[in-house]
């Protein structure tokens, strides 16, 4: 996507939150016929993080915002905007948005939900630098926050061995570098990949209903052949795409930032880009997929970790239910 603006928008700060109790594989044990290496084979998870049943989306993503304003530095009335990806809000309406903007006291800030699944954290991330590149909002957080515990199907070994909770955001402020900060985009949908990944109950097609309930039409639905060939082509393509777009090569990119979904799709997509795997970040096996908050949470991790440096090319890379899958380039600033 072309910057017609004055500004670039840059990451300069982030931050992360997950629950305390851990949930390995040996857990499903007790009542699913898998095991720790059939999981730990197939997806690369050994354990994952679950909140508290009473507990929404909004207290995760708070306590990551509250992270990243700490390590800003800053207060939260300097907040112009918030944007919150997310497939599992606290409710229907009002958006999350609005309910982290009470809870933070974030008078001075605006904001919306944003639902692209898997991809919700880079549609987000990409939705945001409008707003930068424009000169009209001087700081937008952008948080990925997902209880997937709430909509996974305990009975479903395909799915819910692969779901945690977490949160992960960002903020986003504007530079004059042109060669700094987030330097290019990549997004796409196809509706037609919707029927192999999705959750038919809830909304106005099949409001909630006691038959909805019954047939258990609230939890994840994933056919998980037709998902992973389709996410290993798209994530791979659409990464190597903006490499060649913008004339970088594997040697130059310092990470790989692709959604934690399964470890394989993930090695994958690498291969295709021709980078290695010490330059991908991964934090499946301890976090699960946590949906929207996958990318967010590596990105914070590796920072506080000391790996993530001014300068370095990092790629962003997702593919979720939609389907809707993109990329991002961007050139760490801070």
């Amino acid at each position: 996507m072309e910057n017609k603006g004055p500004f670039n928008a840059k990451i300069t700060s982030v931050g992360h939150y997950v629950p305390d109790r851990i949930i390995d594989n040996k857990f499903f044990e007790n009542f699913l016929d898998t095991n720790d290496e059939w999981i730990k084979t197939r997806t690369g998870i050994s354990e994952r993080r679950r909140l508290d049943k009473e507990l929404p989306t909004s207290y995760m993503a708070v306590r990551a915002i509250q992270d990243m304003l700490s390590n800003r530095g800053i207060g939260i009335e300097e907040i112009d905007l918030i944007i919150v990806a997310t497939v599992t809000p606290d409710m229907m309406y009002p958006s999350t948005a609005c309910i982290i903007q009470k809870e933070l006291g974030a008078k001075n800030a605006w904001g919306f939900d944003i639902l692209a699944a898997c991809s919700g954290f880079i549609f987000s991330l990409t939705t945001a630098i409008q707003f930068i590149q424009n000169g009209t909002h001087k700081k937008v957080i952008v948080v990925g926050a997902d209880k997937m515990s709430a909509i996974a199907n305990m009975e479903d070994r395909n799915t819910c061995i692969l779901f945690g909770d977490a949160a992960g955001a960002v903020l986003l402020e504007p530079t004059e570098d042109r060669d700094s900060g987030i330097l290019d985009t990549i997004m796409r949908i196809d509706g037609e990949g919707g029927k192999y990944l999705y959750q038919l109950g809830g909304g106005s097609l099949n409001p909630s209903t006691h038959e909805t309930v019954d047939k258990r039409m609230h939890f994840v639905y994933q056919d998980g052949k037709s998902v992973f060939k389709d996410a290993v082509k798209g994530m791979a393509d659409i990464s190597y795409e903006i490499m060649e777009k913008n004339n970088i090569t594997a040697d130059q990119i310092s990470y790989l930032v692709p959604h934690q979904a399964n470890m394989r799709i993930i090695t994958a997509c690498a291969e295709r880009m021709g980078i290695s795997m010490d330059k991908v970040m991964v934090n499946i096996h301890k976090y699960g997929n946590t949906t929207s908050a996958t990318i967010p949470t590596c990105i914070s991790e590796y920072w506080k970790n000391g790996k993530v440096k001014k300068g370095d090319y990092l790629i962003l890379s997702s593919f979720g239910a939609g389907y809707t899958w993109g990329s991002i380039l961007l050139k760490w600033a801070y």
